[in-house]
């Protein structure tokens, strides 16, 4: 489980900056330049991503189980997640309503994946990767809240078919990750 807390603390750690240090950041910035930054951000947070990856899929070889989830929640979580995916389209189709509204919905969508997976699953493992990106949701949604209020961002422009598309692919997304996808991107079944 160290492998797993050790990518945790460098990927949620670098997502971290814009909550703890968003002065040093935007100092880095200017002294890298956006694209150098950009990079350099990207490279530790990929590499944070794959070790926290990497040594959950070895946490599950020897599982510590805290509690053992009731199946009915296996459809709650299965109905949460299509929110959460549809907040994620909607972070990257320009002008949806669903953007518009919510400002962040990225930050949303994390927070409601990483509470349908705590539902789900009772592992050690698990409470400690899924909590830690839903600790880590909260103060970001919060960061991003507050840095809204302190410089309210433009009035975003929503189309109606943008929110159709969000809606649309949001929906694909959902249908081919749960019954397709999630078992060879994570070697467990949503069901069954």
């Amino acid at each position: 489980m160290l492998i797993m807390i050790l990518g945790l603390l460098i990927f949620l750690g670098s997502h971290s900056v814009r909550i703890f240090a968003d002065d040093w950041r935007q100092a880095q910035c200017e002294r890298l330049g956006e694209t150098t930054w950009k990079l350099a951000y990207s490279v530790v947070s990929v590499a944070g991503l794959a070790i926290a990856i990497w040594g959950y899929g070895q946490m599950r070889f020897d599982p510590i189980f805290v509690w053992f989830p009731p199946t009915g929640l296996r459809h709650l979580v299965l109905l949460l997640m299509i929110p959460a995916f549809i907040m994620l389209v909607a972070a990257y189709v320009p002008h949806n309503a669903i953007k518009a509204r919510l400002g962040h919905p990225m930050m949303l969508a994390v927070k409601i994946w990483a509470l349908a997976h705590l539902l789900a699953n009772g592992r050690l493992g698990d409470i400690v990767f899924f909590g830690a990106f839903l600790v880590w949701a909260i103060l970001a949604f919060r960061a991003a809240k507050q840095r809204d209020r302190a410089n309210p961002p433009a009035a975003r422009e929503s189309r109606a078919t943008a929110t159709v598309l969000t809606v649309v692919i949001g929906l694909v997304a959902y249908y081919l990750f749960a019954f397709h996808l999630h078992v060879l991107v994570t070697g467990m079944p949503v069901m069954g």
